[in-house]
């Protein structure tokens, strides 16, 4: 039996996914914002903080291969529910962790850990998106979605290293946010869990039908040229990874850091992405995509040309966060218009570990960079590989648009 399509239960409001996804960003903007400035304030050198982010990355680059058990086995909400739990659990664990270079290895682990867990969260999430939202609404949902993984972030960062500061214990704040994670459970109240797909008598009957509706996708050109624009580091937004590593070039104060690229920081992506998924829904989403990215290398382009100032950093990177908003949404209402129903949460996170492997190495050359070349050249670095990525990607697209074929 193929693995079939049923129908989609009636559509919620998109802010519903804004609080389910809210964890997801919460976790990441606690390490690449706190826990990154913490460690940088403790003598940890840039390149071993950009390397425990770019290791943060690789349950996300990988996440599409343990896809299919949210797909195939319970409901999307107890998945939902049972990674909530755990993934409170590893923000805490990551805050109790203490933030020296001696504690590295352990903080790993618990980094890698809480990071596998959250993978589940999102697949729930995305799965109900997906079953729950109109086509013509797709760019509009992955707007919401995508700004409270960007809120969450600016939440986990800016709020997470604020309380870093003014809380007496160094545990309190990741128990702060761990509570506010669990808190998003009761958005599922909202949302409708969709029909349970066809499963075989055989599991393994099941993944094969999984794997089938994959390929149906990753055949197709929309589903290929997705795949691709995803691949490519355009608009990855990785130096936001480091903007708390760097801040000391532009005279950055500590309450600077934690506004900018906190709580503002969450504030104007969310918003970025609002705008992005309602351009998405009213162009062609692809073409949206490259758009930002352009967006994306000039903005870096001309934060490294700026004079080293406190006011030319909040100003750049706000205009970074904007724009990474628009990026995010273009990601998801792509992924979402090439992935239909059927293995949803399969589909989108084979999008999403294509999407997350550049992000994970360009942080990771970006640190290179800075620390080989300063500041100016992690930007440039960034701008010259996103306006490479987009030229490929253009050409692709032209090369695979097939001919018509004349009337005789």
């Amino acid at each position: 039996m193929a693995f079939r399509l049923v129908a989609p239960p009636p559509s919620p409001h998109s802010v519903v996914f804004l609080v389910l996804i809210l964890p997801f960003g919460v976790m990441a903007g606690y390490l690449t914002v706190t826990v990154v400035y913490l460690l940088t304030q403790a003598g940890v050198p840039i390149d071993e903080s950009a390397a425990l982010v770019a290791i943060s990355y690789l349950p996300h680059s990988w996440k599409f291969v343990w896809a299919p058990i949210p797909d195939t086995t319970l409901s999307r909400k107890r998945w939902y529910l049972l990674a909530a739990v755990v993934s409170a659990l590893g923000i805490f664990a990551t805050g109790a962790v203490p933030p020296t270079q001696g504690a590295l290895p352990l903080l790993t682990v618990a980094v890698l850990t809480s990071n596998v867990a959250v993978t589940f969260l999102a697949m729930s999430v995305e799965s109900l998106m997906a079953y729950t939202t109109p086509d013509e609404a797709k760019g509009r949902a992955a707007g919401w979605f995508q700004a409270g993984n960007l809120g969450g972030l600016g939440l986990g960062g800016g709020a997470g290293l604020w309380m870093a500061q003014a809380l007496p214990e160094p545990w309190m704040p990741g128990a702060v946010l761990a509570a506010v994670s669990l808190a998003c459970c009761l958005a599922l109240a909202f949302v409708a869990e969709p029909p349970r797909a066809p499963r075989e008598a055989k599991y393994y009957q099941t993944l094969a039908n999984v794997a089938k509706d994959l390929w149906r996708v990753a055949r197709s050109r929309r589903g290929f040229l997705g795949l691709l624009i995803c691949f490519l580091p355009i608009g990855t937004g990785a130096a936001s990874n480091l903007w708390s590593a760097v801040a000391g070039d532009w005279q950055a104060s500590a309450d600077t850091v934690a506004l900018v690229t906190g709580v503002l920081n969450g504030i104007v992506s969310a918003a970025g992405c609002l705008v992005g998924g309602y351009v998405c829904d009213r162009m062609d989403r692809k073409a949206a995509y490259v758009l930002y990215g352009v967006l994306m290398a000039v903005c870096a382009v001309a934060m490294a040309l700026a004079p080293r100032t406190e006011t030319m950093y909040i100003a750049f990177t706000l205009t970074y966060a904007f724009i990474n908003g628009l990026t995010y949404a273009a990601f998801s209402a792509v992924a979402l218009e090439a992935i239909g129903l059927g293995a949803a949460a399969t589909k989108y996170n084979l999008f999403a570990s294509l999407s997350n492997i550049p992000i994970g190495y360009m942080t990771a050359a970006d640190g290179w960079a800075a620390a080989r070349w300063g500041t100016a050249g992690m930007l440039y670095i960034e701008a010259a590989v996103g306006v490479l990525a987009l030229l490929v990607f253009v050409a692709v697209a032209a090369l695979s648009v097939r001919p018509r074929v004349r009337a005789a």
